[in-house]
């Protein structure tokens, strides 16, 4: 499944191509892409049409992508509500010579719903020009207009069918800070609400993390895969992260002291942050960023896939074990289960 790192640098690639683009098409091929989207607000299409997209966001392994709100005020006869208030009635491209405009997002009202991805495990969001071939595995498709680069296509490609698309309302999420990588605005769709802040965020509370940690009685793994006590996790940089901590993927977590537990943060943004630089992990096709392109962390794994071979610090040779219908790499010379503290350790 993408996580974090793959998750970011398709964000970052969708940015510049569909921030301020109008949304001017939509082609569902696959309902089942659609198994996020409730239905009561209204058709997938319909809600999206006509549309502007203000910015590009992502919280852990969530995308999404407000949808200006069309000011009625702007000499308009026939103004695109708001999707729960009433019908749709698409708003034509203004280089097609519309009496409707959408306003600049800058300039129009605060969003009020979004469009949400989640790649699942084999989803990829992929930018093609106008009238390029079809995708294998095409599910959804998107045409838009940029006001710089033109007409575009946004391509929901999924082969497992695991990941969808959804039109959902925005909500305060509750802080005043922003509720997401790559837009100041605190509202956040529905869906992803329950979805906790990833290492990464500038927000990020170290301290209820670590507190959190103390107070539960599970394997730090089964931790750190815990979207709602951190996000972006997925079991490719736990491994990694736990190796580099010297960490065993059971250890209990209320058995961490504080020192091992911010030794074992710190790690995590290190391996995050390495891995995001070199464009994510791909080990096939199903990972890929907005290009088609793989990334290539895969070369700089330490743990995981590493099976048989040996460690890279100690030599001993990296085990495999169930966990959770997945694996668990680890070494087991330098990641041992340690006793229990005698005196849990107090948040401060």
């Amino acid at each position: 499944m993408p996580e974090l790192p793959e998750v970011e640098v398709v964000r970052a690639g969708l940015e510049p191509a569909v921030r301020g683009a109008l949304i001017t098409g939509v082609e569902v091929f696959d309902t089942r892409s659609l198994k996020r989207h409730d239905a009561v607000r209204g058709p997938f299409d319909d809600l999206l049409v006509g549309r502007r997209i203000t910015a590009a966001v992502r919280r852990g392994k969530f995308l999404w992508f407000p949808l200006a709100v069309p000011d009625p005020v702007e000499g308009a006869h026939h103004p695109v509500p708001d999707p729960i208030e009433g019908p749709h009635h698409p708003v034509p491209d203004p280089v097609e010579g519309p009496h409707h405009p959408v306003p600049d997002p800058v300039e129009g009202a605060q969003p009020t719903h979004a469009l949400v991805a989640h790649l699942g495990m084999s989803g990829q969001v992929l930018l093609r020009a106008a009238g390029a071939p079809d995708d294998a595995l095409l599910r959804i498709r998107m045409t838009l207009e940029h006001p710089e680069h033109g007409e575009i296509q946004l391509a929901f490609v999924d082969q497992r069918i695991f990941g969808s698309m959804a039109v959902d309302a925005l909500v305060d999420g509750g802080d005043d800070v922003p509720a997401g990588y790559g837009s100041d605005s605190p509202l956040i769709p529905t869906q992803v609400s329950h979805i906790a802040r990833d290492p990464l965020d500038p927000s990020f509370d170290e301290r209820a993390f670590f507190a959190a940690l103390a107070r539960r009685n599970t394997g730090i793994k089964r931790a750190l895969l815990d979207q709602t006590l951190v996000s972006g996790i997925g079991n490719i940089y736990a491994d990694e992260a736990l190796w580099a901590a010297r960490i065993h993927f059971d250890q209990p977590t209320n058995a961490l002291s504080r020192p091992r537990a911010r030794t074992l943060l710190t790690e995590v943004r290190l391996v995050l942050g390495r891995a995001l630089a070199e464009g994510g992990t791909s080990f096939d096709a199903q990972y890929v960023n907005v290009n088609g392109a793989s990334g290539y962390f895969s070369h700089s794994l330490n743990a995981y896939g590493q099976h048989g071979k040996a460690c890279p610090r100690c030599g001993s040779p990296i085990e495999r074990v169930a966990f959770m219908n997945r694996s668990s790499h680890f070494c087991p010379r330098c990641q041992r289960i340690r006793a229990s503290r005698a005196v849990p350790v107090r948040p401060r």
